[in-house]
């Protein structure tokens, strides 16, 4: 569908969503289309509430989880409202559509003795890199394996990444992530020069190929398997902001280190605190 071309096209030049959103929002908005097709729907204009309606239902009677279920809501709101402002629809039928109510789970958080566990393993280079970015200034997984080498300015002590919605922002390098990152360069060189590897990537492997998103999450797996626990990146940057809250950091500065657009998911970590607060008190005084 010519119209869906083009809407994906906006997202990913006017919105700068990310390949992977982009790609998700494609497979959401084709399932729906097909459906209204075999409803005989063949204009969108003629999509009703009622059809998204029934099309929610099927997919709750699929045990869909409410997390899926509110992200094909998301999807449907922002192409409607698309094709509103572009005139190729005359109404906009999700406006009024009720989302599942999501359950709070609070991320999983590691303890910094596990942290201190995984670190004081026998890492290699690249692999203490990986986990003083994580870390040490919460990154998300892509934004860690689409760093730059121009990125860091190591004499300033900070780095500069894009995260969600092509957004840049600042974080500041900690002495331990210098560190890492300063042994590791020669080494990067030493590998691009032998696989003749052209690139500015920051992230190179043993074979001379850029590290992928599923290489660190399968290293961060591995190394929660060390000390009995299930990790994944994105445990590593929960940690990070959790702790810097316990550590007296205000939640503002927290909201940017993070990247976060709006404080209210920064909060959510204001609860782990207080979780953790309660155990250790009821640990104590029973």
């Amino acid at each position: 569908m010519q119209v869906l071309s083009e809407y994906l096209e906006f997202l990913e030049i006017e919105k700068g969503l990310s390949e992977n959103t982009i790609e998700a929002y494609r497979r959401d908005l084709e399932a729906f289309i097909d459906f209204c097709d075999e409803k005989g729907i063949t204009e969108l204009d003629n999509v009703q509430r009622s059809n998204i309606n029934g099309y929610i239902r099927i997919l709750r009677e699929k045990n869909y989880t409410p997390a899926s279920v509110n992200r094909k809501i998301a999807s449907f709101r922002g192409f409607f409202k698309w094709l509103c402002a572009n005139d190729i629809c005359k109404s906009n039928p999700t406006l009024t559509l009720e989302q599942p109510k999501m359950p709070q789970r609070l991320p999983k958080v590691m303890t910094v003795h596990e942290i201190e566990e995984i670190l004081n393993q026998n890492l290699n280079k690249i692999q203490r890199v990986i986990l003083e970015l994580l870390y040490g200034c919460g990154l998300r997984v892509s934004e860690l394996a689409n760093l730059k080498v121009n990125d860091f300015d190591l004499n300033g002590k900070y780095l500069q990444c894009t995260g969600k919605g092509s957004k840049e922002r600042i974080v500041p390098l900690g002495k331990k992530a210098i560190e890492a990152i300063n042994d590791y360069l020669p080494e990067r060189d030493y590998l691009m020069k032998k696989f003749k590897t052209v690139s500015k990537n920051l992230l190179i492997n043993e074979k001379g190929k850029l590290v992928t998103r599923q290489e660190i999450y399968t290293f961060i797996r591995e190394q929660g398997e060390k000390i009995h626990k299930h990790i994944s990146p994105h445990t590593l940057r929960h940690s990070f902001a959790t702790h810097l809250l316990e550590n007296g950091a205000d939640l503002r500065v927290v909201q940017e280190l993070l990247g976060h657009s709006d404080v209210a998911t920064t909060q959510l970590y204001t609860h782990i605190s207080k979780k953790r607060l309660k155990e250790v008190y009821f640990a104590i005084n029973g």
